[in-house]
């Protein structure tokens, strides 16, 4: 390894920084290409647990065939330096694309529905990310997202927990309640980091903030969602049901796909209208049927009868209190 070069891949420019890597661009001169070059940061490379991230992504990729996941070329080391050789995305990150405000509720379903099946195909593998967060989508040059960095993932069969100094690795503004606490996960888990990355690109902000990573993650264990049509209320009224339903604190009560978020989030628009089966117009004109009715002939009241309005009984027009019931009927007028 020099300084411009690991293995055959020359460095062109570092692309990206994080606590457990750094991506570099490179070029490939075999095949004539960019690719992304993942190296262990140099302070970790006697960690074998981090050594031991590099070989699970590695073999976790290599599980999974979709074409919204990006692969890896290439595993190497030179010089005691692991190495993973990954497809080049020029287009950035999701993460990136979130600095410039929220998204259009099309433009967030649209990314959600080519991500559901390449998250279904990993959970259908066994391959649950864990780790799933804007920084960890990519885009093509057509604007196509894709999953990266399955470093953390966690195998079925592996019974490890993957912890770091007695600490379960993952980010905590993503973090479903049940991996905050330590438990068993399935897909759901990494299905209710999609809906806080949708709530995120619909209203441009994180549902739960606070001043310490165990301050989020209690948030999540612990506090409602805040109702995201408060905040966006030009989305559509089913997008709020969605949004509850996903990000459910009990993972039994999510979606179990994330096609089938991703279908119900696409149908939200017309969950208004699912009563009703026609297709609205002009109001229907009602046919009133004309009731046929007969004059009460004037001769059956005397002339001077009165009429007791408390009991309806016919009085003498010269009487003032009713002979039924004794109700005043007249006042007399004083001038």
């Amino acid at each position: 390894m020099t300084a411009l070069k690991i293995g055959r891949y020359e460095i062109i420019e570092e692309i990206g920084r994080g606590g457990m890597a750094t991506v570099f661009r490179a070029f490939d001169p075999f095949f004539q290409r960019d690719v992304a070059l993942k190296v262990i940061p140099r302070e970790f490379l006697h960690d074998p647990t981090f050594r031991s991230r590099f070989q699970r992504e590695a073999k976790t990729v290599a599980l999974l065939e979709h074409p919204a996941i990006v692969p890896v070329y290439d595993v190497g080391e030179e010089d005691d330096q692991p190495y993973l050789v990954m497809r080049y995305l020029p287009g950035g990150s999701l993460a990136d694309r979130l600095k410039q405000g929220e998204f259009s509720f099309e433009a967030a379903s649209g990314i959600v529905n080519h991500l559901a099946p390449a998250l279904d195909e990993a959970h259908k593998s066994g391959v649950i990310h864990r780790d799933l967060k804007p920084d960890n989508i990519l885009f093509d040059q057509q604007d196509n997202p894709y999953v990266t960095d399955f470093g953390i993932a966690k195998l079925n069969e592996e019974r490890t927990n993957l912890t770091t100094g007695g600490l379960i690795i993952g980010t905590p503004s993503y973090m479903s309640p049940e991996q905050a606490n330590g438990e068993t996960l399935d897909g759901r888990s990494d299905i209710y980091a999609l809906g806080i990355i949708v709530f995120q690109m619909l209203t441009g902000r994180l549902p739960f903030e606070a001043n310490t990573p165990l301050g989020i993650i209690m948030k999540h264990i612990t506090q409602p969602i805040p109702p995201i049509l408060e905040i966006r209320p030009d989305l559509p009224a089913g997008c709020g049901m969605v949004m509850d339903q996903v990000l459910a604190k009990a993972a039994a009560d999510r979606f179990s796909l994330a096609t089938d978020f991703a279908k119900a989030l696409s149908e939200a628009p017309s969950f208004h209208n699912k009563n009703s089966t026609k297709p609205a117009g002009r109001p229907k004109t009602l046919k009133l049927k004309r009731l046929e009715t007969k004059p009460i002939p004037v001769d059956t009241v005397p002339d001077e009868a009165i009429i007791c309005p408390k009991c309806n009984t016919e009085n003498d027009g010269d009487r003032r209190l009713c002979v039924a019931c004794g109700n005043r009927l007249k006042i007399d007028c004083p001038l």
